[in-house]
């Protein structure tokens, strides 16, 4: 499995699913409001921290795994098996609640990280945004581990970053597009987005689970030749040159 358009599109639209967690959502309205009051930049500051925290969270993991020194053909099959055990836990509402309870300690330690945060100013938000990789990590687990599965592929540092950075934008513009609706509109629309978000679940863990299994049976490189054959120029010319 290689860095191509099917591993690039599967790391945003996961980006884009992990801020629309049940978990996520709703306390979106009170984060968002917090972080126009205290500065106009606020969410985009938010924001920003939150995409640089995803990032570097990913690129290190990402690396240690790449690194670990395993047959590359291994690694491969390795990532394979990883990323359908991700899509059974993005299929299974019940797995996602264990494993949300699994990982609950490491979320109240980043919660009462944030609390001491001054949230003050763009600065102040920037920091927030930074402590929420960690705050959100039990309710984006499969959505970021799957992240960081395909960013693993990178044969270099770029790629990895890139995979990730995808993750990161696409879990960035939700918020962005909240941050410009008022709290009534937000009430009113989220149970729409909460539904949106576990259908889009359902859709990514069973193309994980596609991808997953052509690994295993060899045919991923063969879908990427025809994505490539079939893609824009401009397209083709900037996955191939990284």
């Amino acid at each position: 499995m290689s860095i191509g358009l099917a591993s690039l599109g599967l790391a945003g639209g996961a980006g884009i699913l992990s801020t629309l967690s049940p978990c996520v959502l709703p306390i979106l309205p009170i984060l968002l409001a917090g972080a126009q009051s205290s500065h106009r930049f606020g969410p985009l500051a938010l924001t920003a921290g939150l995409a640089t925290a995803f990032t570097a969270m990913g690129v290190l993991l990402a690396t240690v795994g790449a690194s670990i020194g395993l047959n590359p053909e291994h690694f491969r099959n390795t990532a394979a098996v990883v990323l359908i055990i991700l899509s059974i836990v993005l299929l299974s509402e019940r797995l996602q609640q264990q494993f949300a309870r699994l990982t609950q300690g490491l979320g109240n330690a980043g919660q009462t990280w944030t609390q001491r945060i001054p949230h003050e100013g763009w600065l102040g938000q920037l920091a927030l945004g930074l402590t929420l990789g960690l705050v959100w990590s039990p309710c984006v687990g499969p959505t970021l581990g799957a992240a960081i599965t395909l960013a693993s592929q990178g044969e270099n540092p770029l790629q990895m970053t890139l995979v990730m950075l995808l993750f990161s934008l696409g879990a960035c513009l939700p918020l962005l597009a909240l941050s410009l609706m008022s709290r009534r509109v937000i009430q009113r629309i989220k149970g729409n987005l909460i539904g949106a978000g576990k259908i889009g679940k359902n859709a990514l863990g069973l193309l994980l689970l596609t991808l997953g299994i052509l690994v295993l049976g060899g045919l991923d490189k063969q879908l990427e030749a025809f994505l490539l054959t079939n893609s824009p120029e401009w397209l083709t010319t900037f996955t191939t040159s990284i």
